[in-house]
């Protein structure tokens, strides 16, 4: 393993983290924002690559249904809007 491939989790690990505290302790970020999934799903494939450098199969699968999930509420929205 590279630091790079450690970076590039890292960042994932913390970008979802952060939508999901901000979702807890602010109402303009919730689970129906652009923002909010925006940041679920860069998180998540960034995390889709750290877990297949590692071939963690398990996790793969974990980020890419939640990958898959924000960009569908993404397009959701999207679509609302419209």
């Amino acid at each position: 393993m590279t630091s790079y491939n450690l970076l590039i989790g890292i960042l994932g690990m913390l970008l979802i983290l952060i939508a999901f505290i901000l979702d807890e302790f602010y109402k303009r970020w919730n689970q129906n924002t652009i923002q909010y999934n925006a940041l679920n799903i860069i998180g998540s494939a960034l995390l889709v690559y750290y877990a297949l450098t590692f071939r963690a199969w398990p996790f793969v699968v974990l980020n890419v249904v939640w990958l898959a999930t924000a960009g569908y509420k993404l397009l959701q929205i999207e679509h609302r809007k419209k």
